[in-house]
């Protein structure tokens, strides 16, 4: 039964309060081709339960699973293994009963962990500080941009090409409202990066520079030098990371002085769950602490002398001044974060550097492989777990023909980038520790089979 709060007398009157006349006011600026004109369709009115579960079912069935099949997806969600004890652990009820922590003082397990979960973070992007965390990794990249236009005064922010176009398209998004100029241009099918034509377009208009770090092709580059022409032109860098494991084998964008350091934090406990949710990842450098987004957890001491967690900062519209919050998401990532800092914790950090090792190897072997089938070339000299292709015919068709052999085999830049010719035989390859000798000569073999 539905619960109806208000009484037709009630509606009646917060519509002449508005100067509406009726609901359906409410809604003129929706298209009136987007509007339903009845009930939906070919939907019944109502089913029973176990009806709507068998459809359910059935609708899912339909579905290609990950770990069924040989799996190469990447660009920016990976298939990693996430061991059993994490599922287990975050659905514990000390957990589960305290998820946010609006009275942050009774809440010391929560505040615990999203304490560890910084100290975590900030330790593998090679910053002082990092937060408890974002929605996701697009998200906090536009923080980032948004942080950048606080500290330095200027609206103009240069998105490398190597950046992944869905971080893009929420940075285009957000700059509508906020009047922001962001710079972007499309990466090339080569093994350069765009580091040098970065550097000579920074002015002093520049608020920041963004670069994500393996790029979208997988590309590794040396962050310093673009670092350093920031910091000469007052501007701030803002490196980008969406596989996280790999910074258990490169350097990390904090070590080559990055000021901010965003990422996706989905490799580390968190399944790929059919895009989300993930967990936004968010540090900086100590003096910019107080223009961060979101909340930070600090651990403190009460009245006997007992260690304890408090909510240190928590700059954000439902706690201050809307003029003055650094950020309006309503949350972190809670459960996300806590499976992220148990799978942390289970590996450590020679457990982080193994995991990364096996995961650059199999790359090796996998990029070695499918270099050798006719006709395909490799464009990246440096990669950590992913790298792209160059095949000879338009990749779409082909992945698409690999998929109805049951074989997910990378993301082809055509779809990432419709309409883009220059780039639509390139196709973006991921390999992790999940990946098997097996599951690389598969595809190996059937890629050689579609492009004869």
């Amino acid at each position: 039964m539905r619960y109806l709060p208000l009484t037709p007398a009630d509606r009646t009157a917060m519509l002449a309060t508005i100067g509406a006349a009726s609901i359906d006011d409410l809604f003129v600026d929706v298209p009136e081709a987007a509007r339903l004109d009845g009930p939906i369709h070919d939907l019944p009115m109502h089913a029973s339960e176990m009806a709507v579960e068998r459809h359910m079912r059935a609708l899912a069935r339909k579905n290609t699973v990950a770990g069924d099949v040989p799996f190469f997806l990447g660009c920016g969600a990976y298939k990693h293994h996430v061991p059993a004890s994490v599922d287990h652990l975050i659905q514990r009820g000390e957990f589960l009963t305290a998820y946010t922590p609006y009275q942050p003082e009774i809440a010391q397990g929560t505040l615990q962990m999203l304490f560890e979960f910084q100290s975590q973070v900030a330790r593998l992007l090679g910053t002082d500080v990092a937060n408890a965390s974002m929605y996701d990794g697009s998200t906090a990249c536009w923080e980032a941009i948004g942080m950048a236009r606080r500290i330095t005064k200027r609206g103009k922010a240069i998105l490398s090409s190597g950046l992944h176009p869905h971080y893009v398209s929420v940075a285009k998004t957000m700059a509508k409202y906020t009047g922001d100029l962001l710079e972007t241009s499309l990466p090339t099918l080569t093994a350069e990066t765009d580091i040098d034509a970065l550097i000579a377009a920074i002015d002093s208009d520049t608020s920041c520079v963004v670069v994500q770090y393996p790029d979208i092709l997988g590309r590794i580059a040396d962050l310093q030098p673009l670092a350093d022409a920031c910091h000469a032109n007052k501007a701030l860098l803002i490196a980008v990371v969406t596989e996280p494991v790999a910074l258990g084998a490169i350097k990390s964008p904090g070590e080559m002085d990055a000021d901010i350091v965003v990422g996706e934090g989905q490799s580390i406990g968190v399944g790929l769950q059919f895009g989300g949710p993930y967990v936004g990842l968010f540090g900086c450098k100590e003096k910019y602490l107080r223009q961060m987004p979101g909340r930070l957890c600090g651990e403190t001491v009460d009245a006997t002398g007992k260690r304890g967690f408090v909510l240190t900062l928590s700059t954000r519209e439902q706690h201050i001044r809307r003029e003055k919050a650094t950020s309006n998401i309503c949350t972190n990532s809670g459960l996300c974060a806590l499976a992220f800092s148990i799978h942390m914790t289970l590996l450590g950090e020679a457990g982080l550097r193994k995991l990364a090792s096996v995961n650059h190897a199999l790359a090796v072997t996998a990029a070695d492989r499918l270099a050798q089938v006719p006709g395909v070339s490799l464009v990246n000299d440096s990669f950590f777990n992913e790298f792209t292709l160059v095949l000879p015919k338009t990749a779409r068709p082909i992945v698409r023909q690999l998929a109805d052999r049951q074989i997910l085999a990378g993301v082809s830049l055509g779809r990432l980038y419709p309409g883009v010719v220059e780039l639509d035989h390139g196709l973006v390859v991921a390999v992790t520790e999940t990946t098997t000798l097996e599951d690389i000569e598969t595809l190996a073999t059937a890629l050689e089979e579609v492009l004869a």
